[in-house]
């Protein structure tokens, strides 16, 4: 690392979209066809990497489901060079010797490119067994054995156990050793069944923002995805997840904060009000209820409550009894419990609790920048791509003006995603 500080990095989302769907019903387009623009368009535009999102039920949050991002992301590495390409997948129903296989060859087969967001899943459980989906408590304990495991697999290859050789590479068995791991939830052997990554390990996100995620992020994650809504909640967590983080010895550059951001642009002030406005007029109520019933936890009913008046605290669950989505929950019960009515409470839903921007490119840019500069946000994601009025927006409005102010760089500064994202070594 240098003395300046590390610009900050872009991601952009690729899978499941609703042109993904179109796609599928449409024998003379592949689902892949549009991620692929976008991968083009992202890499054009120096964006840092790809993020694949992953939805494990059919009509999970309104939505058919995704692409499986590990197959949809190892298609992408054929057709770029340099962007970074994270997939999110769960360790509820993974095991961990699979997912070093697949993540290891992913990152061989992009040169180095592999990231994985890990997470726990709150849905999805009746299509991997007839048991109830795991309290949020055993999820982290099995994500944590998972993630000791997927590591001591990747490093179960020691330096120098492939040399070249006049007739092609030479293995030195004796470098690679069994990880003999025996624990709660698994047994494995080891060693991994393929040779030593590119970047030692893929780089490794994680999502998940209740207690347990923040304990799980501050043990393993180098980049944690986070959907904090306000900079004082970015504030709060960042100092919560790098002061345990530092208590576990960990590097103190880690982990990096990954926010999304949804942004609504607009050439003026005024055209942005009025997207705003179309945008809330546009909110099937009825729909939007039941969503908000999902944000917390899906065992209220806020049917008959007025939109206009808040929901009564005796309506709120307590978090701790929640098994699905805590972090979610935590987020919109903490907003009832400021007073929002019911009707802003739906429409802060429209975005799940994420950050939410409207202006123009370099009014967003001025919120990018606050957060930045205030040390709570070092990789953003940019949406839209897809879309040609957004995109232009984003590679037009935004990533210029960003680049002008001296906060995102011009081009990517490593061979790997790792050596680009500028994190800390290793550690050995």
């Amino acid at each position: 690392m240098t003395g300046r500080r590390r610009p900050l990095k872009t991601v952009t989302g690729v899978s499941g979209g609703t042109d993904v769907y179109d796609a599928a019903i449409n024998p003379a387009r592949s689902t892949l066809a549009s991620a692929v623009e976008v991968a083009q368009i992202a890499e054009t535009h120096k964006i840092d990497a790809l993020f694949a999102a992953d939805l494990l039920a059919f009509g999970a949050q309104g939505a058919i489901g995704a692409q499986e991002p590990l197959m949809y992301l190892a298609a992408l590495s054929a057709v770029t060079s340099d962007v970074g390409l994270i997939a999110t997948v769960t360790t509820t129903f993974h095991h961990p010797y699979n997912l070093a296989r697949l993540f290891g060859t992913l990152d061989h087969i992009s040169n180095g490119r592999a990231a994985w967001n890990a997470v726990t899943s709150s849905l999805g459980e009746e299509n991997y067994s007839d048991l109830e989906l795991p309290s949020p408590e055993e999820r982290y304990a099995r994500a944590t054995e998972s993630l000791e495991v997927v590591a001591a697999l990747f490093d179960s290859w020691r330096p120098g156990a492939l040399s070249p050789g006049t007739d092609g590479a030479v293995l030195d068995p004796d470098l690679v050793r069994p990880i003999d791991h025996r624990g709660t939830y698994f047994t494995v052997r080891g060693p991994l069944n393929i040779p030593s990554l590119p970047q030692g390990r893929p780089v490794q996100f994680q999502a998940g923002q209740s207690a347990g995620g923040v304990e799980l992020g501050a043990r393993f994650a180098e980049v944690v995805f986070t959907s904090l809504a306000t900079i004082e909640d970015a504030t709060t967590y960042a100092k919560t997840i790098r002061s345990r983080a530092a208590e576990l010895g960990r590097d103190p550059q880690l982990p990096l904060i990954f926010s999304s951001l949804h942004a609504t642009y607009g050439s003026t002030e005024a055209e942005v009000r009025a997207l705003v406005k179309e945008r809330e007029e546009s909110i099937d109520l009825t729909a939007a209820r039941a969503g908000l019933e999902d944000m917390l936890g899906g065992g209220v009913d806020l049917s008959e409550l007025p939109l206009d008046k808040p929901i009564p605290e005796s309506v709120l669950p307590d978090p701790r009894t929640v098994n699905r989505r805590r972090g979610r929950v935590e987020i919109f019960s903490a907003l009832a419990r400021q007073g929002k009515t019911l009707r802003e409470l739906i429409v802060a839903a429209q975005d799940t609790g994420h950050w939410a921007e409207s202006g123009t490119p370099e009014q967003i840019a001025d919120a990018i920048v606050e957060r930045y500069d205030a040390g709570v946000l070092d990789v953003v994601s940019l949406g839209g791509l897809a879309d040609p009025i957004s995109r232009d927006f984003v590679v037009n409005g935004l990533l210029p003006e960003l680049r002008r102010r001296g906060v995102v760089g011009n081009d990517y500064v490593g061979g790997t995603f790792r050596e680009n994202l500028e994190l800390p070594p290793l550690p050995r």
